[in-house]
């Protein structure tokens, strides 16, 4: 039988809500890891990829696109470690995560673009297969064999694909608060999108005065401030014009899919670490049969007082719970 485990708070901190995004973090002062940009794999790719439109193309004729990335260098007697990040979030979500896991002995850690986010490339289709395809690619430019992959919400389903699909690659798995099963009921994704189409912001516009112009067309829909700050990282302009950078008629077009998961039949045999946050709707009781017939290493624990954003609510126990899990090996 399945049991989940409480971890307790190491120390006293503020515990905001749990809302159903991926913040981007705060600076952290500390030890200053060198990163290495990484723009997939032609040279010279742009910043700000080309919005793609029109018909969405079979799984069959999907084909990977050139995730960007960094790395930070560390140890290499140990595993590289690969960071998804979750819906509309970027790489940048768990710099300060992947600079305090190689200062605390980890492997080299990667974090990763997926598509239609930050400066990867955009794709009319967004399902799992395809992103976790995306990612096989990229381990197998990097001559990666064998890899340890850590992911939040999207990032942490295109995860379980990657294991279910291709084992070999994956030595072990995080998931961090999300399950393999349906989030639909506890999304508000929908709306968000919904807003974000509708924002308009001139031309030649300073950029505060642009995001302050978004976020008071956004606030009748995204209550929370910290939420449309959030989006608004996605708020980027080019020639004087501004947009978002990621590719929300796709996103749109895939919802369904970005909200359920594949199905599978046969189970990953390596271990699996699956991660919640106490305060967070995202892995409850009703997930545990399925995450044990995919996973059956599977651990589950929560972090007391963390909400979906684990890994910023919780930062230090979350830091903890991965490096536990990564002795184990």
């Amino acid at each position: 039988m399945l049991q989940a485990l409480l971890i307790l708070p190491a120390w006293s901190g503020t515990a905001p809500g749990a809302p159903c995004l991926p913040f981007p973090e705060e600076p952290r002062t500390g030890h200053n890891t060198p990163n290495v940009p990484h723009q997939g794999w032609a040279e010279g790719q742009g910043s700000l990829p080309p919005f793609t439109s029109g018909h969405t193309p079979s799984l069959s004729a999907c084909s990977a696109v050139p995730l960007t990335h960094m790395e930070v260098e560390g140890r290499r007697d140990r595993l590289p470690l690969i960071l998804l990040h979750g819906l509309f979030g970027s790489h940048s979500n768990f710099q300060t995560v992947a600079k305090t896991l190689v200062r605390r002995g980890s492997g080299k850690v990667l974090t990763v673009d997926a598509r239609n986010h930050g400066s990867s490339p955009h794709s009319p289709v967004m399902t799992y297969e395809a992103m976790s395809l995306d990612v096989q690619h990229l381990l197998s430019r990097l001559g990666i064999t064998k890899c340890i992959l850590v992911g939040h919400s999207m990032g942490g389903k295109t995860a379980m694909t990657l294991a279910l699909q291709r084992p070999d690659l994956v030595e072990r798995l995080i998931s961090v608060d999300i399950g393999p099963g349906s989030t639909a009921p506890v999304s508000e994704f929908s709306a968000y999108i919904s807003a974000m189409k509708e924002v308009k912001v001139p031309a030649g516009l300073s950029r505060s005065a642009a995001r302050q112009l978004a976020d008071d067309q956004l606030q009748h829909v995204v209550k929370l401030p910290q939420l449309r700050q959030f989006l608004l990282t996605n708020l980027v302009e080019v020639e004087g014009c501004y947009m978002w950078r990621v590719n929300l008629e796709a996103i749109s077009q895939h919802l369904a899919d970005i909200m359920n998961f594949p199905v599978f039949q046969k189970p990953y045999p390596g271990p699996a670490l699956f991660l919640g946050g106490s305060d967070s709707p995202y892995i409850s009781s009703r997930d545990y049969s399925e995450i044990q017939r995919l996973f059956p290493k599977a651990e589950i624990q929560y972090i007391k007082g963390a909400g979906h954003i684990v890994h910023q609510d919780k930062f230090e126990e979350f830091i903890t719970a991965v490096l536990n899990f990564l002795q184990q090996l």
